[in-house]
């Protein structure tokens, strides 16, 4: 397939292998659409962007059915085998064409500036390298391309970030598929030269005890255009 070639680096097959989380996140995530209001969040992230977008970590595949009929074509990069096989069935259901694509955030499996828009929806926390992982999306997005994002990250009190980084440091990543709860997705992306656009802190769940991976942002950022 073309987009498979011309990109920074080899497509990884399997790079990421977590098959007892992932069917784990395959079962919750599912729930959470609708108990959590997860499919809300989607549509909202979602709403209004348009022509060739790059989705990354895209997991089974959730995000599909919210693509507005102005996108011309989802690529989608997931790295775990158990979770892209369930987008390849998501992506068939799917009302505008995606391809499924194994690969890497690190290392994305396309040519440069071939996108419009880009896509990380709950991605960030279990990348191995947020800045690397940035300056990928930033590679592959045309000047002026839009990034739309779903995070979650370092939130609460004092307690709370405490709370967030002893998990991090102990049983978290390795019960979690590599999460991580107290990274700063938008300071992160301020740091890889992104141009911040309007963005919104939220609670996932919005109601009930707060947990530390409760803190989110919804938001929408740019690669700047060539005089950005």
């Amino acid at each position: 397939m073309s987009h498979r070639s011309g990109g920074s680096g080899k497509v990884v097959r399997d790079a990421v292998h977590h098959p007892v989380f992932a069917r784990y996140y395959a079962r919750t995530s599912v729930h959470a659409e609708t108990r959590f209001g997860m499919a809300g969040i989607r549509a909202r992230m979602l709403a209004g962007v348009s022509g060739r977008v790059i989705e990354i970590g895209a997991g089974n595949g959730l995000n599909f059915p919210h693509y507005p009929s102005t996108v011309s074509e989802v690529v989608a990069i997931e790295p775990e085998r158990l979770l892209r096989q369930l987008a390849v069935d998501a992506a068939h259901r799917s009302e505008v064409p995606v391809d499924v694509v194994p690969g890497v955030a690190e290392a994305l499996p396309v040519k440069s500036e071939a996108f419009d828009a880009a896509v990380l929806c709950l991605v960030l926390c279990s990348v191995r390298d947020v800045a690397r992982a940035l300056g990928e999306v930033r590679r592959v997005l045309r000047p002026g391309g839009e990034l739309r994002f779903f995070e979650h990250g370092r939130g609460g009190g004092r307690a709370m970030v405490l709370t967030q980084r002893v998990l991090d440091r102990t049983l978290w990543p390795r019960m979690s598929g590599g999460c991580h709860l107290s990274r700063e997705p938008v300071a992160a992306l301020r740091d890889a030269g992104y141009a911040l656009g309007p963005y919104q802190r939220t609670l996932m769940p919005a109601t009930g005890p707060r947990l530390p991976s409760s803190y989110c942002v919804l938001g929408t950022a740019w690669r700047p255009g060539p005089a950005g």
